[in-house]
Order: C-alpha cells, then structure tokens, then sequence
C-alpha cells in the first residue's frame, strides 16, 4: 500500500473562497549579544567574511595567518620561482583546467617576493629552509584587489580559488630543485607581510 492511500483525503470545492489572511507580525529582538557568549572561533569567522566581503568591493584586506583557512610561503621572484609555478601548474591540473592551475600565488614586484598559500599548519611543520621562509599565526598579510593580476603593486600571479591552495610537499620539492633566491629572512618578512597591498 502506498503513502497516498494511506492519508486520509479531504474534498475540497474548487470554488470555495479562502478568508483574507491577517497582518503578519515578526517579533522583534531589542536585545544585545554579549560579544563574551559568542564563541572565539564564531568571531573569528564573522570578521574574516566581513574582510572577504571589503576585498570584493576593493577594499584593502588584512588577513591573520593560521587558523583554518592558510599559511604562506615566501620565496624570491625571477626565472627559477616562475618554473616552479609552471611544475606546480602542471601537478594542480586537473581535466580540461586553464594553464594557470596553481593555487593562489601573490607576486610582490617592489620586494622581489612570490607568496605561496599553502594549507594551514604548514608553518609548523616547514622548518629551516635554504629558498623559502613559511609563516603562519601570529603573523597576518594584507591582500591585494581580488582583480589585480599585474603590477604595478602587488598581484596575483595565480588567481585565489576556493577550491585549492598550494601543496607544501609539492611545493618545498620544486623549490629545492629550482632554487630561487635569494630568499627573504623571516624576522624582516613578518615585519613587512602587513603592508604589501
């Protein structure tokens, strides 16, 4: 026996008039949200998609490090770090893709930099490396327009995706095999990652 057989059915006139319905009253909230009952990670979250929001409308974003959503990796621009992207193009490739498959990579032309996203806690993990320097927490950077892709300033040399960051395995082989350099000193990155944009 099916579901419809089973319910009861009701004959209903097809001319039959409905009474008009009634005004329609949301209750309103006057109350405030103490900022100490939401959790730090609910806060953290609201105000990152506050500065995502402001990088779409052109906006300056200053983004922390860390947490759920990346860490960097900075490495030295010029011909070695460019064929590092095209090996990382081709290992990100999947199907019919664009040749610029990588995930999101900054170029810095003032300071000579690439800036790798890479997943988080890979700075923890990184260590000393001879072409690279990985931050994370508590460091943050400041993106440029999601709409830059050339100078001058800083651009993106590979788009920032929602579906991808660079993998740091991946990423640390090519940099050992192509060696760019000279890489930037990790005390001086932090101090500067805020005013890239």
């Amino acid at each position: 026996m099916s579901l419809a057989q089973q319910l009861p059915r009701r004959n209903v006139a097809l001319n039959r008039e409905s009474p008009p319905a009634g005004p329609v009253a949301f209750p309103t909230r006057t109350g405030v949200v103490d900022p100490a009952l939401v959790a730090p990670d609910v806060r953290d979250l609201a105000t990152r998609v506050r500065q995502l929001m402001g990088l779409h409308q052109a906006h300056v974003l200053q983004l922390p490090l860390g947490g759920q959503f990346f860490d960097i990796v900075v490495t030295a621009s010029g011909p070695q770090a460019y064929a590092a992207i095209k090996v990382m193009d081709e290992i990100q490739r999947t199907g019919d893709e664009q040749d610029d498959a990588c995930g999101p990579v900054i170029e810095d032309p003032q300071r000579s930099w690439l800036i790798w996203f890479v997943p988080p806690g890979t700075s923890e993990q990184w260590g000393p490396h001879r072409y690279s320097a990985c931050l994370g927490r508590p460091h943050s950077i400041a993106l440029p327009q999601m709409t830059a892709s050339e100078p001058p300033g800083p651009y993106w040399l590979r788009p920032c995706r929602g579906d991808r960051l660079v993998p740091a395995t991946a990423l640390r082989q090519q940099l050992d095999e192509f060696r760019p350099g000279p890489p930037p000193h990790e005390a001086v990155l932090g101090s500067m990652l805020s005013t890239i944009s």
